[in-house]
Parts: structure tokens; C-alpha cells; sequence
């Protein structure tokens, strides 16, 4: 089923010419279009299917600096304080909140990662705290067991994945952008060697410039023009419960299952990292780059079935611009639940807090992860396709990042200052021998 979304309603007619073509209305293709619309450029955002109905809504909603990657971590912290300022700017409500990030554990192992984490960010003047066991135990009374130690991360906190695309939309449109939902691009146009247009079901845009934020789609795109972006998706299982458990923390972690207060009072509830390899091919295309990846996570993936196929966003066909597209055909994808992965995450919440034994499960989703070899986004325009700007690959971290990426998207568009080095991020880098190197702390 999908998950808790908001409807808005959008722009009824597609412009003629734009000075940019956002393609997707995930998070990522919402900021980006809103941070180049508040510089004054004519926008146009493309959604094949409902604004932020795949991934965007269909996460934690974490917004976290803590245990971030290296390369992503400035662009983490950045987006904190944007989070914060869109609701100044916009006047629209993502339901982000400051509430801190709570981990817990009972691993000596995990606990000593976590420090090693924390000395590298007190480098970087970013606050996180561990626990001793008496902390822990506080922290986590809910839970009714002791623990080794844990993590408070203050400064981090989460949003609303039901309302914040939609939030973003809405502010794009406020500021003179058009949002277009149902309106699948097919594919660009080219003249003189460089892109003049993005060809959508509903009419062409002529534009010098777009910026592919297809999520788990981006990838076969790309292949249309000969392009080499390596993704995989992992279909993952969320549930949500009611409300009731009022003392369980806004957000925690623990290697078991981890929680997430959503704004009914409810709560998230998932397993970290645990999710359904389903065959395509286009994982099939990949699977050397993606083979050490899935080494590091064997204990919590398991085979799938034909769900990628069936959806079709990982196919290896190539499209007409004149004929309906795979994503026409699946305007918003919907995997089916993992329902093995529902009754195992219900039961590690009742073992971990008691107090839910009588809350129900009201809804469970799953959805497409879309991940690049290394865990990091791919960000830069593609030098076979000029004016073609590539950000997708975001690994299931897009969502609490979303601010930062879309001003660092629209900097690269724009020629402005980058808010963060956008080097790390480049999709060369799976061209190069580097390519699986994990950063250094």
C-alpha cells in the first residue's frame, strides 16, 4: 500500500521554454526547484506520477549528521540549518523538528564505532554525545533493560515525509515556479552537441538545462544516452503503529529494530538495513561494482522476487519520445510488502517496548532504495550530455539531506559559490579504479 501522503494540487499547463527542467518530485527535484526558483529562474518541476509518492514519503523521516559518511557529512549539517530556515522562507510546515537522534546498544563493537565517529565529528564541530550504560538506561527506560551505552546526537531530528515534498511544491509554485504532476519525461532533445529540450507525455520544454532527480529510475534514463550510472535498489518494509507508547522516544535506534514518532502520535517502526534483493537487469548489469556492498550486508538482505521486474525501473530497454515510457506504464512505484520482514519488525517492537503490546499495526509500505556502490549520491552535470545535470544514487540517506543537495544542485546550475565542495559527489568517480573507496573519517 502507499504510504501517508499528502495531495496537492499543481500547475495545469506545461510551459513552452524554461530556464530549467527539474525531472522528479521527490525531495531532491522539490529543493532543487525551489532554491532555483527563489533566484529568480523560470522553473519547471516534471512528476510522472503524485509529488514525493515514492521514497520521499516512504522513509523514516531521519534528518541526521550522526554516523554520516565522511564525504556526505557537510552537506548533512548544512541541510539542518535549511530545514529550519524553509518554514522561515516559505511559510510551509515540513514538520521538522530538532528533537535528537537516540542510539542504543549492547555491542561493544558498535559502541567503539560510534566513538570512533564522534572523535572524527568533534573535528568538524559537530555535537554528538555518549552514553555510559546509567545514561542509556535513562535515555531508554522505556525499554526496561540495560544497556551497554548509546549515542544522543541534540542537534539532529526529523521531518515529516507525508507533508515535506509537498511543502516544497507548494513553495515553488508560491514563488513563481510551475509543478506538473502526471507528467512523465520521456527524455531530452539535443542540438549543436548540447541539450535544448526535455520531452515530457504532455509537450516539450525547451530548456538548456535539467536536472535528473529521478530516484531509482535515474539510472536507466541515463542508459537512453549512453551513460554509465551504477544503482541498485533495495526494496525495504516500513509499518506504522498507533499511538499510545507517549514516553518512547521521538526517534531511536538499535540494531534490532529502530522507531520514529510520526505526527499522529503514531510511530515508524523498521529494521535497519534489512530489505529484498529483487533480480533485474539492470542489477545483473552491476552486480560486480555492487557484489563488496552486498558482502557488508549479507546478514540483513535476503532474494527477492519479481517485483523489480514488474516495475520496471531498472529494465534494459531503450524508449521512444513518441510513445508511452516504462514510466508511464508505473507512475508511482508500489512493491509489495515483505510481509516475512512486517511480522518479524512487529515483533522486536513489542520485545523492545513493552508498552506497544496494544498498539496495532495501521499501515505497512515498502519501497525502492535507490544505491550507488558507495553509499554516496551521484551530483555534476554529464559531460556526453551538456546542460544534463545528474542527482540520484542518494542511498537512502536523500531525505534528511534534501535541503543541502537542492542548493548544492542549484549552486552547480547557477554557477554560484557551492554550499559544499561538490568534488566527492561527481559520477566520474564510478568510472575510475576508486570508485568503491570508502571515505576515511
Amino acid at each position: 500500500m502507499p504510504a501517508p501522503l499528502t495531495a496537492i494540487d499543481t500547475t495545469p499547463d506545461l510551459p513552452t521554454h524554461a530556464d530549467v527542467v527539474v525531472i522528479g518530485g521527490g525531495i531532491i527535484g522539490c529543493f532543487t526547484a525551489y532554491y532555483l526558483s527563489r533566484r529568480g529562474l523560470k522553473v519547471a518541476l516534471v512528476e510522472k506520477g503524485r509529488i514525493g509518492a515514492e521514497q520521499s514519503s516512504r522513509n523514516w523521516g531521519w534528518c541526521r549528521q550522526q554516523n554520516r559518511d565522511a564525504r556526505e557529512l557537510p552537506m548533512a549539517t548544512k541541510s539542518l540549518d535549511l530545514w529550519e530556515l524553509f518554514s522561515a522562507e516559505s511559510g510551509e510546515d515540513t514538520g521538522f523538528k530538532r528533537c535528537g537522534l537516540l542510539y542504543l546498544s549492547n555491542s561493544e563493537a558498535e559502541l567503539a564505532g560510534w566513538a570512533r565517529w564522534g572523535e572524527f565529528a568533534r573535528t568538524v564541530n559537530v555535537k554528538t554525545q555518549m552514553l555510559t550504560a546509567e545514561e542509556a538506561a535513562q535515555r531508554g527506560r522505556i525499554t526496561g533493560r540495560p544497556w551497554k551505552g548509546g549515542v544522543f546526537s541534540p542537534t539532529d531530528g526529523t521531518a515529516d515525509p507525508s507533508r515535506a515534498a509537498p511543502a516544497v511544491a507548494r513553495a515553488i509554485m508560491k514563488l513563481g515556479g510551475s509543478v506538473h504532476q502526471a507528467c512523465a519525461a520521456r527524455g531530452v532533445e539535443m542540438e549543436g552537441g548540447s541539450l535544448s529540450g526535455v520531452v515530457t507525455e504532455k509537450g516539450t520544454v525547451r530548456t538548456k538545462i535539467a536536472v535528473l532527480a529521478g530516484g531509482a529510475w535515474a539510472s536507466s534514463f541515463c542508459r537512453q544516452y549512453g551513460i554509465r550510472f551504477p544503482q541498485a535498489a533495495i526494496r525495504q518494509t516500513v509499518l506504522a503503529v498507533s499511538p499510545g507508547a507517549s514516553e518512547l522516544p521521538p526517534a531511536l535506534h538499535t540494531a534490532a529494530v529502530s522507531m520514529t514518532r510520526r505526527s499522529n502520535g503514531g510511530y515508524t517502526v523498521a529494521i535497519s538495513g534489512r530489505g529484498r534483493v529483487d533480480p533485474t537487469p539492470q542489477l545483473l548489469r552491476f552486480s560486480a561494482q555492487f557484489l563488496p556492498m552486498f558482502q557488508r550486508r549479507w546478514r540483513n538482505l535476503a532474494p527477492g522476487g519479481l517485483e523489480g521486474i514488474r516495475s520496471g525501473h531498472e529494465g534494459m530497454s531503450r524508449w521512444r519520445l513518441d510513445q508511452p515510457t516504462p514510466m508511464e506504464r508505473m507512475r508511482i512505484l508500489d512493491p509489495a510488502v515483505d510481509k516475512t520482514a512486517v511480522r518479524l519488525t512487529y515483533r522486536r517492537a513489542l520485545d523492545l517496548v513493552p508498552a506497544l503490546k496494544d498498539r496495532e499495526v495501521t499501515a505497512a509500505w515498502a519501497g525502492y532504495v535507490d544505491s550507488t556502490p558507495d553509499g554516496v549520491p551521484g551530483i555534476g552535470e554529464m559531460a556526453s550530455v551538456p546542460g544534463l545535470v545528474l542527482a540520484a544514487g542518494f542511498s537512502g540517506h536523500g531525505f534528511g539531506i534534501g535541503p543541502g543537495a537542492g542548493h548544492l544542485i542549484a549552486d552547480i546550475v547557477s554557477g554560484a559559490t557551492p554550499l559544499v565542495d561538490a568534488r566527492p559527489y561527481h559520477p566520474d568517480r564510478f568510472q575510475s579504479s576508486a570508485w568503491g573507496k570508502v571515505a576515511e573519517f
